[in-house]
């Protein structure tokens, strides 16, 4: 294996959040789903109330109830990371605490969305959230839905906070990303399943991963052949796992796409909640028959 620093684990899954037919929070539902990316999948992180997870639609108290029920369920043998970053920095800081206490074992902090703060008001943010707990943070630098990214020199700076340890990276910058590792020491996890082992290849150390619902083992062995100096296995198994890309990223948004995935499977799951709709019948029929290709996929 190479000598890399894994921090939060190698396959994290970027965690939907089950609801029932009624619309509301499907606790052992959610419970169930978390073992099954655990247990079948082989994720050995998971990122709970992320925007995958519907944070937006999720309340706070809801938001408490997906970490415990997660954690209680895997969290003896998986990396359980909560999403509490909002565009409002208060709000942040109490999503936090209100994490480390329901027992997750890492933060993910994203980019405050909409406003467009300047970079010394994103620094603020992430140290404000960051000082609030004694949880490890990874930081989630997504533009094409925060607007702003964030620069080397906010990095570097960041990068000097105890507990800011991580980024999801979802710039699809792979050059800038690789100057940005290398010159911070943080650990890089890819955001962009298109990009996963090309991610991987140049240092980034693992994946925070929506297709890995469906493909979690898949993604492991492309990791393991890959570790073992198998290029051209592993590259096999990436062009393998395009269909899955296809039906999960393609015609419908991921949550969306997920969910139905799920529900094809009789995993918990639900329909999202609005502004999200169910998959449609034309596009539920596309992502099953993508997936049905795919090797591995029950």
């Amino acid at each position: 294996m190479r000598n890399v620093t894994r921090p939060f684990g190698r396959t994290l899954a970027a965690m939907i959040t089950p609801f029932t037919p009624s619309g509301e929070l499907d606790v052992p539902g959610t419970a169930e789903l978390a073992r099954y990316l655990v247990d079948d999948q082989g994720c050995d992180g998971l990122v709970v109330n992320g925007t995958t997870g519907e944070s937006p639609t999720t309340t706070d108290a809801e938001k408490t109830q997906v970490i415990e029920a997660v954690v209680g369920a895997v969290g003896d043998r998986a990396h359980i990371i909560a999403g509490a970053s909002t565009n409002d920095t208060r709000h942040s800081v109490e999503l936090a605490r209100q994490a480390e206490k329901a027992g997750a074992q890492g933060l993910l902090l994203v980019t405050p969305y909409y406003s467009r703060p300047p970079q010394d008001g994103i620094e603020a943010h992430f140290t404000a959230i960051a000082d609030a707990t004694e949880l490890p943070a990874m930081l989630y630098d997504i533009p094409a839905r925060s607007c702003v990214p964030i620069t080397e020199a906010s990095y570097l700076r960041l990068a000097e906070h105890p507990r800011i340890i991580a980024c999801k990276d979802a710039t699809a910058d792979l050059s800038a990303t690789q100057r940005i590792r290398v010159a911070t020491g943080l650990s890089f996890y890819c955001g962009v399943d298109a990009l996963n082992l090309a991610a991987y290849a140049t240092g980034q150390v693992g994946v925070v991963s929506v297709i890995a619902h469906l493909v979690g083992k898949q993604i492991n062995e492309m990791f393991d052949a890959f570790d073992e100096g198998d290029v051209t296995k592993a590259s096999a198994i990436n062009d393998a796992l395009l269909p899955a890309l296809r039906a999960l990223q393609g015609p419908a948004q991921g949550v969306i796409a997920v969910k139905a995935a799920l529900a094809q499977r009789g995993l918990p799951g639900g329909e999202p909640r609005l502004p999200l709709p169910a998959a449609d019948t034309v596009t539920a029929d596309f992502i099953a028959e993508n997936l049905a290709t795919v090797k591995g996929i029950a």
